[in-house]
């Protein structure tokens, strides 16, 4: 047991650690991507259902809520945990004995951790319960959730579309990533905006081909594409405030024609568009909009922009992310939590579970992670053919949620 988890020591003792790893293995192992994880919802049905807890699965296709209820529930407290369950469709290249074994597919953002830590805090729970260390009453939902990487119409929409709050109410809801680079044991949120709403933007531009060698004969739509790519550079650094706003505009996709000599008929962005405030998203789209039809004008073709609106911007709740703040400090230390930490341009589903009901989204070191064909390779972002979520976390996460369920219902500081 590591020296900051000796306050929850019987929450995450060695056996509970032991379990924990083997369902991320097990997870790691056979990976599934949004809406087909079919297996890992077994287990953890499974698994809930073993120590008492209620199972609705079949949400979202392959969503599972686990409910945990005792005494007068119906007049007590309500909590909601969430953990993500899916994996990417990369191919894996860290060659640890649990590496994925599905070709083309790995949990390259530590959903399998996620899951792993929601359990053991679930069995922890369900211990309490029995015990009577939870208090007179309440209801506790563990909401797993699919389909977090797919984008705006992913999981958490599909979830709360089908009723996920008015079949499971919370008063609060709570969830928790992995940090890469950052030192295990160590908790980082702040309240107000924390991650970044996430849109797609494609610019498609519509000339007249031709022949390379007679371009006056055609419209050629590579050229107001090439002045756009330059021009959204002035949307951040000259259309917002540089102190108070923030915002990515980045081009990750550029296409024009299919050979030197050919004219083409269309030419093609595709834009990744990220903001900490809706205004500033507002604005920003509107800025890119301006500035594709100006070239376009120019240029003498016709554009169109087609704008796919995915996560908002993820915002904590001020009381829920003191209560995080507060619990964190009485396990860990209070060197060990940054609770105004700054924000981040990654963005996440959860913002909409946020939008419905208050809570705090929270991150958790994961120190060293990187592996490359069996050996360290040092710090590695989610995402990435080498990551893997470092089980040293584990205990972390399920004292975290195990103390602040009990501090939601009054038995923990906090």
């Amino acid at each position: 047991m590591t020296e900051v988890l000796e306050p929850v020591a019987d929450a995450v003792d060695a056996d509970a650690v032991s379990a924990m790893q083997a369902w991320r293995r097990a997870i790691h192992r056979h990976p599934e991507l949004g809406f087909e994880e079919r297996a890992t919802a077994r287990l953890v049905a499974d698994r809930l259902r073993e120590w008492g807890w209620q199972v609705v699965g079949g949400i979202a296709v392959t969503g599972v809520v686990g409910t945990l209820r005792w005494g007068a529930a119906e007049r007590a407290p309500r909590v909601g945990l969430r953990a993500d369950m899916d994996a990417l469709p990369i191919e894996e290249r860290t060659g640890l004995p649990w590496a994925s074994r599905v070709p083309g597919r790995m949990h390259a953002c530590g959903h399998d951790g996620h899951t792993a830590m929601l359990l053991g805090a679930a069995r922890a729970l369900s211990e309490r319960v029995t015990s009577g260390r939870l208090g007179a009453a309440g209801t506790v939902h563990v909401i797993f959730q699919p389909a977090e990487e797919l984008g705006g119409g992913g999981g958490a929409r599909c979830m709360i579309d089908e009723g996920l709050f008015e079949r499971f109410p919370c008063d609060a809801v709570f969830a928790m990533h992995n940090y890469p680079g950052m030192p295990v044991g160590h908790v980082y949120l702040r309240a107000g905006a924390f991650l970044a709403s996430s849109d797609k933007v494609l610019i498609r531009f519509h000339g007249r081909g031709g022949h390379g060698a007679m371009p006056h004969l055609a419209a050629d739509p590579s050229l107001p594409a090439a002045a756009t790519v330059l021009a959204l550079q002035s949307i951040v650094s000259r259309n917002l405030d540089p102190v108070a706003d923030t915002a990515v505009v980045s081009v990750g996709r550029l296409q024009a024609g299919a050979t030197y000599n050919v004219i083409a008929e269309t030419a093609e962005l595709e834009l990744s568009v990220r903001t900490l405030s809706a205004t500033v998203r507002d604005e920003v789209h509107r800025r890119i909009r301006a500035i594709a039809e100006g070239q376009a004008a120019a240029f003498g073709v016709r554009v169109e922009v087609d704008a796919e609106r995915g996560y908002p911007v993820l915002v904590n709740a001020a009381p829920e992310a003191d209560r995080v703040a507060r619990v964190a400090k009485a396990l860990f230390g209070a060197d060990r939590v940054h609770a105004d930490a700054p924000p981040l341009p990654a963005s996440e589903d959860f913002a909409f579970m946020l939008q419905r009901v208050p809570g705090c989204y929270l991150m958790i070191g994961n120190g060293d992670n990187g592996h490359a064909a069996g050996r360290a390779a040092g710090p590695c972002n989610v995402h990435n053919p080498h990551f893997d979520f470092n089980d040293a976390c584990l205990p972390v996460g399920a004292a975290l949620w195990t103390g602040l369920t009990e501090a939601f219902f009054g038995k923990r500081a906090g």
